[in-house]
């Protein structure tokens, strides 16, 4: 609890205290021997207002407002009109006093609002600690010092210092130093990545060990942590169509019950129908049961929990309007580099002749691959377990389109395609796994071949499975990629269809045909990285983006974000919001069918004042305890 709540807290319960021993006072018959009748009824009156004033005077101020700005028709107002009215009872000799239901229901009704506020800052709470990622300074060395800035006075290209225990200030690369970064907080993910020289990092995660020196690739705005925020600040204001209904009903409902109430107490004893002090507590339960808090907290609430326990995951959801399209998803598309696969080239296989280890064939390659900075080089310099030496390297050039040549320790060695063997009259053998495959030939002999490829992720079989699980009838797969390509991933991870060798502009016709098959108010969702991704994210129901690795554009133009990259976490967000929807409509029905039957058995004179405080805190109570399920999820 915050300061304001605990004040708030402790004048509830002092307010408490001196109505349970008013209620002992009055139910013992001690004021009707001191002040005979019917002054104890003055004396209870007094006495009960004590309480009244002390846990609803902030209720009043704000009805009165209210009032005076025209905006009258509000909980507050539904409850001062109440509660007064109870008191007011007074005056009616021939009835039974009701100053202790007026009291109570001030009383609970602010248990119920402090604990509304409770529920909220708990909700909050998941979203709010994001905030804490923002940096407060960089360290930037001059003069041999290190100096604290704002980072906002940080430059593109400056080389910055980040200290155990400090947080990443902005965007770059390692230049020198090794550590491990801390990324929970924007990720969810508990195990720490190791960085060192060359490695990216992103603003927000926790420098745990080394000291690194960060080259700074963006301005502190458009930086991992800044975009987050954003995104966290602008959440609330997407709202969902069950909320926006809930909010335009209480503007119509709220009016509407206090009229009501205003004719069951005054047009029935007109009409002759009973006495006065009969309908006007009748009117009066009446507006005590019919206040709308229920709906109109627990409803937002749930969205909010929603959103907030979906950050907890690494899913940053843009808007509650969001989470209420994700959980009728039925089609969920997706880009494959980068999305389902970690879009960096890795060797998958090495296949030596016979005669030749595999050792052997990977390091007459990865020599000859030796000044070679292509992405294929690249690949198979790591694989390679000993270090290059360059100096055993001569006369290495690019055969165009084809592969590489160069003499390694004197030897003529080819890397490269079939038509480079073909070229150099190399007798070579076919691959039959998908993939770039890399032949070897060492002055002319043929020595094997190396398979090169994306490597599906390791959780993409298992969101295919989880997503069917859920309920998703089409898992479609967008590339640009060769058709055998697409067709060995699509098989591998379970895809029900694909469609390969796509332009930026065939992915959005492709998607476009999709929404046109969809039926029964299904939507659909497309997940993308890239850059060229951006069109099809925004033309989709529901956009998701990889925020780790994904381009800016896609970020931007998605509603969601998943800050791990892991392509599981689709099914994790479509089930955060399956459960707040079914939270939502649990409560619109509870609270409504509750009510509704309360109204009617208070209209009838079945109901009393202390039914009504059920039909309100109660409802409220049950309703908020049930939205803020939406909080909890499951991190494993």
């Amino acid at each position: 609890m915050n300061k304001k709540q605990r004040k708030w807290r402790n004048r509830i319960l002092i307010a408490l205290a001196i109505f349970a021993v008013v209620m002992v006072i009055d139910e013992t018959g001690v004021l009707g021997a001191a002040f005979g009748k019917p002054g104890d009824v003055y004396a209870s009156f007094v006495l009960f207002l004590i309480p009244y004033l002390i846990a609803g005077y902030d209720v009043l101020i704000k009805a009165a407002r209210n009032i005076r700005r025209g905006d009258a028709f509000d909980e507050a107002f539904l409850m001062t009109v109440a509660t007064i009215g109870a008191f007011a009872m007074v005056i009616f000799p021939d009835t039974d006093p009701h100053m202790a239901e007026g009291a109570a229901v001030m009383l609970f009704y602010q248990v119920g609002e402090l604990f509304q506020s409770y529920a909220v800052g708990q909700s909050r709470k998941s979203i709010s600690e994001l905030m804490d990622i923002a940096p407060d300074y960089a360290n930037i060395e001059r003069d041999g010092k290190l100096v604290e800035v704002d980072p906002d006075e940080v430059q593109v290209g400056d080389v910055i210092v980040v200290k155990p225990g400090e947080r990443v200030p902005i965007d770059g690369v390692v230049v020198d130093g090794v550590s491990q970064l801390d990324t929970a907080a924007l990720t969810g993910e508990s195990v720490p990545r190791h960085v060192e020289g060359g490695s990216e990092v992103i603003s927000g995660c926790i420098n745990m060990t080394g000291m690194l020196h960060v080259r700074t690739t963006k301005p502190f705005g458009e930086s991992t942590v800044s975009r987050i925020l954003e995104l966290v600040e602008n959440a609330s204001e997407k709202k969902a169509r069950t909320e926006n209904f809930i909010t335009r009903f209480a503007r119509i409902y709220t009016p509407a019950v206090v009229f009501a109430a205003l004719a069951l107490a005054v047009l029935p004893p007109l009409l002759g129908l009973g006495a006065w002090s009969d309908w006007i507590l009748r009117g009066l339960t009446f507006l005590v049961v019919s206040c709308p808090c229920a709906l109109v907290i627990s409803v937002p609430l749930s969205f909010f929990g929603g959103i907030g326990g979906a950050s907890r995951l690494g899913i940053l959801v843009k808007g509650s309007n969001y989470l209420e399209l994700l959980a009728k998803v039925d089609t969920v598309v997706f880009d494959k580099t980068g999305t389902l696969t970690n879009g960096t080239f890795d060797v998958v296989a090495i296949r030596p002749a016979d005669g030749i280890d595999e050792s052997t064939l990977l390091e007459q390659a990865a020599h000859a691959e030796a000044f070679s900075d292509h992405p294929i080089a690249l690949s198979v310099k790591q694989a390679f377990a000993g270090a290059v030496d360059e100096t055993r390297v001569a006369d290495a050039h690019e055969e165009s389109g084809h592969g590489v040549a160069a003499r390694v320790d004197g030897r003529q060695v080819l890397v490269g395609n079939d038509k480079l063997m073909a070229e150099h009259g190399v007798a070579y053998r076919d691959c039959d796994m998908v993939g770039t495959v890399l032949h070897v030939a060492v002055d002319g002999r043929y020595l094997g071949h190396i398979v090169i490829a994306d490597v599906v992720k390791d959780d993409a079989a298992q969101t295919i499975r989880d997503l069917h699980a859920a309920g998703v009838k089409r898992c479609v797969m967008l590339t640009g990629d060769r058709a055998d390509v697409a067709a060995s991933v699509a098989s591998e991870i379970g895809l029900d269809e694909f469609h390969a060798q796509l332009l930026p502009e065939d992915k959005v016709d492709a998607v476009e045909t999709l929404l046109a098959g969809e039926a029964n108010g299904g939507k659909l969702a497309f997940v993308g990285d890239g850059i060229n991704d951006a069109p099809v994210l925004t033309r989709a129901d529901v956009g998701i983006a990889m925020g780790a690795m994904g381009s800016d554009a896609a970020i931007e133009a998605a509603d969601v974000v998943l800050m791990d990259d892991k392509p599981s976490n689709i099914a994790h967000a479509m089930h955060i919001a399956r459960k707040t929807m079914r939270i939502v409509w649990q409560n619109i029905v509870f609270a409504l069918g509750v009510k509704i039957i309360i109204l009617l058995l208070a209209a009838l004179g079945i109901a009393n004042m202390w039914l009504a405080v059920f039909g309100d805190v109660g409802v409220a109570f049950i309703a908020i305890l049930n939205a803020m399920r939406a909080m909890r999820v499951d991190k494993s």
